[in-house]
């Protein structure tokens, strides 16, 4: 039997060489086939979830929710020290916006489709009394695409998962300019395991924690961003899930 991994879309793509090592370790670590599979939206891999096509996912906090709730996964680990921030930014030229108080309704915001940054970033707008409402928002398919709709002016402001913006190259940052970030301590991007692969819990969760005492297991780290992973318990997952449920409403 094949079993099917994938990694939320919100990965800065500088990374997909990195997940394509880290599965490469999975197979060698479980003895079995694993196959990687990148979805380029947030719609098609939902999709592919709610067909029962995914066995292993590393997923934003979100989806998270459906996940464990509605489709029996349970959590393994999250990169330790990592929360999921987020980041409202404009583009570098204009010099009438400098906080996020200065956007004002009508205001065009660039986002994306990834829902929890896209719902911090809307709560980081309520200083402004902007709201989904008031504004116009340009939905985008990734952040690099965000970026550009700041950089030629398409847009006043842009919403971006603080990761990802970091990830742009220096070029792009250098022609735009943060208005304000945010976090929420809990709210993480982790790795579910799925009900079909539930009988390799407990030797993938000590593979994954032994990954930085291991040379090797610290190159495949270093190629995702991480330093290490750390465990995730039930307990966190469905107060983070509680968290989301209730921001979101």
């Amino acid at each position: 039997m094949v079993y099917n991994f994938t990694v939320s879309p919100d990965f800065g793509p500088e990374h997909l060489a990195g997940w394509y090592v880290f599965n490469t370790w999975l197979q060698r670590v479980l003895e079995t086939a694993i196959h990687l599979e990148i979805y380029p939206d947030f719609d098609s891999q939902r999709r592919a979830i709610a067909e029962g096509k995914v066995d292993l996912i590393y997923a934003n906090p979100y989806d998270a929710s459906m996940l464990v709730r509605e489709k029996g996964f349970v959590p393994l680990v999250r990169p330790k020290g990592k929360t999921d921030e987020a980041i409202i930014a404009t583009g570098a030229h204009n010099d009438d916006i400098v906080t996020v108080e200065d956007l004002e309704p009508g205001a065009r915001i660039a986002t994306t489709s990834d829902p929890d940054v896209h719902m911090m970033g809307m709560i980081m707008l309520e200083p402004a009394d902007l709201n989904a409402d008031n504004v116009a928002l340009v939905v985008s398919d990734n952040y690099v695409l965000v970026a550009k709709r700041l950089i030629r002016g398409e847009c006043q402001a842009g919403i971006f998962l603080a990761e990802a913006f970091h990830d742009l190259s220096s070029m792009v940052k250098s022609q735009l300019k943060v208005l304000v970030r945010g976090e929420i301590q809990v709210v993480h991007h982790g790795l579910l395991l799925g009900p079909r692969l539930a009988c390799y819990r407990e030797p993938l969760l000590a593979a994954l924690l032994g990954m930085a005492s291991d040379e090797k297991g610290r190159g495949v780290l270093k190629s995702l961003g991480f330093a290490e992973w750390e465990v995730v318990d039930q307990e966190a997952m469905e107060f983070m899930i509680d968290l989301m449920d209730t921001l979101m409403v």
